[in-house]
């Protein structure tokens, strides 16, 4: 049977309805799994209506044997008499006593009762199931209506349940069901009534919705094109803004406004910031340059598009109205650092200014390490430099611009830096001290920037971890997870040496004292989310002890190498039988002179023959691993648990000496498959 459910809604919130839009299909399918029916599903969805449809509904849930086991015939029957037990389970299975049974369940029988159930016709179960499965929706934020009875994300204002072109009479939500739906307002408010799934489809087509996403998707970038050849310029098409786009419109049209070039004098971000966030519209450049042009689609269906395109522009005008006025007041206030003193950061640590005073000390910390490079970009003052970039980097936070704008912080403090006439290395430290900012994001482009976003991110997990606020499950309002993501791809993309344990114990005076190892940890978790690696490879580089972000990258490369050739797991059998062997053996030198079979004599000699370099972690991992055959041998021919005590312990530390050179790199014993 053909089975269609359209949910009318008011106007859908596109963002929280694209973060449930991936789980809305799989969680009507475990509605459909709960009462026990197989179908086949779409689902499709406007603004103001969410569809589902199927093709091969029946008419009824299967039928299904159902088993009730009771008590053991031990205690089921007490002197050839039932039990109150087995009376019980009678009374419970509504059966007489005369019918009780018996079932062999393990070694044991048990009180057994089958019968099967007959499928409720599915007329009597759609409302409940459609009921469940809006109730499943989480949405977020969710609005109330009527006498307050009634909540989802928006409210419910019809609902068409036709099965096999008949209408599922029920009331959900207040509303009574009925084969009709709302159609585009350019065509009308009052519902449209249809009498077949078919009928539906052509109704909504003839009354201005285009239901499927991915056909509103077409037309939207196919006008585009059009747009685009018709006036030579490229429209920027930005992924999350279309399918916001896609997702408020019904029936879209693209279409083209401009504004006046004076605003071009205010920087592309602002311009672009403006577009997308207050507006949805999509800028478009020439030649890679910002024109003062734009483009937005209208969910409106007329003959006449020009007053529409007016009305944008005039919207578009009066935003970039007050964005010109913020950057002129800005630029003639320049950034004032002082005015952070005023800016509460968090109680327990001050002031934005604080924070920017500890980052400081932080950088100059960091810099000593990086001197050479340092001098390379920025010259012999660079220690002057990073102060003044630090200072002035959240500067703007007290502007008009990012008091309007909050995503623009950095990019504004750095235009201001740069009228002010700051030296263009703290120039480009302030526009790039939150990167990265999210996962694809790009990184700072110099050491001096890195220095600072370093600083930054540090500040932020001391000092947090210094007072308490550290995260917890899903929980972590301050994004210090991020923050130490942060710090893991800035040391690797720039390739640092980067003592994560030396670091923290040596800014650790300007905090209140904690568990530095629970922060080091801390980051060290996130290698997880850098790395498409077996997890056990980075946990067994971990158990080296070694804290250098670039060792360790090195030592997780080297190993994820090795472990993927077809030797590895049958040779990587014998040195985890090495490392069991040693478990928590304390190791002592190697004594020759208590060497007397060759096995142990080759084992010892080809060691202490390899060429060890830690520098380079591939060769030396490899080296190791070419010790397998001779460790084979050993382990054949030679018996380590022997009465001679010191022959014992001679024989554990010609094998711990290579598991000791191991755990230099990666403590093997971690690795699984």
């Amino acid at each position: 049977m053909r089975l269609l459910i359209e949910i009318g809604v008011e106007e859908l919130p596109a963002i929280p309805f694209l973060k449930e839009y991936k789980n809305i299909l799989p969680k009507w399918q475990k509605v459909l799994e709960k009462y026990e029916i197989k179908a086949d599903f779409s689902f499709d969805f406007t603004p103001r209506r969410m569809v589902l449809d199927s093709s091969n509904f029946p008419n009824k849930q299967d039928d299904r044997v159902v088993e009730q086991i009771g008590a053991p015939k031990r205690i089921a029957i007490k002197d050839g008499i039932w039990s109150k037990a087995a009376v019980s389970f009678a009374k419970k299975c509504g059966i007489d006593e005369d019918k009780l049974g018996f079932k062999k369940i393990g070694n044991d029988e048990f009180l057994y009762y089958e019968y099967t159930q007959k499928g409720k016709d599915v007329k009597e179960i759609l409302s409940d199931m459609i009921n469940d499965f809006l109730k499943e929706l989480h949405f977020g934020k969710e609005m109330r209506w009527g006498n307050g009875e009634f909540e989802f994300i928006r409210p419910i204002r019809s609902l068409a349940v036709c099965l096999n072109n008949e209408n599922v009479e029920m009331q959900i939500y207040g509303v009574r069901s009925k084969l009709a739906f709302y159609p585009h307002r350019s065509f009308g408010y009052d519902l449209v009534e249809f009498k077949s799934a078919d009928e539906y489809y052509e109704k909504l087509a003839k009354n201005g919705i285009i239901l499927n996403s991915k056909k509103r998707e077409e037309k939207i970038l196919n006008e585009f094109k059009n747009l685009e050849k018709t006036n030579s310029f490229e429209i920027e098409k930005d992924r999350d803004l279309l399918n916001e786009v896609i997702a408020i419109t019904e029936h879209p049209t693209a279409l083209k406004g401009e504004f006046d070039k004076e605003f071009l004098n205010v920087p592309d971000e602002v311009i672009i910031t403006s577009m997308k966030e207050n507006q949805r519209y999509f800028p478009v450049f020439n030649n890679g340059k910002l024109t003062n042009n734009f483009v937005f689609v209208s969910n409106a269906v007329c003959d006449d598009d020009s007053l529409i395109v007016s009305g944008n522009e005039r919207v578009l005008k009066a935003r970039l109205s007050d964005a010109m006025f913020f950057w002129q007041s800005d630029l003639k206030n320049g950034l004032n650092p002082d005015s952070l003193k005023n800016v509460l950061y968090i109680k327990e640590l001050g002031s934005i200014y604080d924070k920017e005073l500890r980052e400081i000390k932080i950088a100059l910390n960091l810099a000593k390490f990086y001197k050479n490079e340092l001098e390379k970009e920025a010259g012999k003052e660079y220690e002057k430099l990073l102060e003044r970039a630090i200072i002035l980097s959240k500067a703007d936070l007290t502007t008009l611009m990012v008091d309007e704008f909050g995503e623009l912080q950095g990019i504004m403090g750095s235009y201001y830096a740069k009228a002010m006439g700051e030296n263009e290395n703290i120039v480009k430290a302030i526009k790039e001290q939150y990167l990265p900012d999210g996962e694809k994001s790009e990184l700072p482009s110099s050491i001096f920037s890195s220095i600072v976003a370093l600083s930054f991110k540090l500040d932020s997990l001391m000092g947090l971890f210094s007072v308490g606020k550290i995260p917890s499950g899903t929980k972590d309002p301050y994004a210090l997870r991020r923050s130490a993501n942060g710090i893991i791809k800035i040391v690797l993309n720039k390739n640092l040496n980067f003592n994560l344990n030396k670091i923290l114990e040596e800014i650790s005076p300007n905090y209140t004292k904690f568990d530095i190892q629970i922060l080091q940890d801390f980051i060290f978790d996130r290698l997880n989310t850098v790395y498409d690696v077996n997890i056990s490879i980075i946990n067994a580089c971990l158990k080296s002890g070694e804290s250098d972000i670039k060792k360790l990258n090195n030592s997780i490369l080297a190993l994820d190498e090795i472990s993927k050739k077809e030797s590895f797991k049958e040779n990587f059998s014998t040195f985890k039988r090495l490392a069991n062997i040693i478990k928590d053996e304390k190791i002592k030198k190697v004594d020759d002179s208590l060497i007397s079979q060759n096995a142990e004599m080759e084992l010892n000699n080809a060691f202490n023959s390899l060429k060890l370099d830690l520098k380079d972690s591939k060769s030396y991992l490899n080296e190791l691993f070419g010790l397998k055959e001779k460790i084979d041998k050993f382990f054949d021919e030679i018996m380590i648990n022997v009465d001679d005590e010191s022959l014992k312990a001679n024989r554990i530390a010609i094998i711990g000496q290579i598991y000791n050179s191991f755990l230099k790199v990666a403590d093997i014993k971690e690795i699984s498959f």
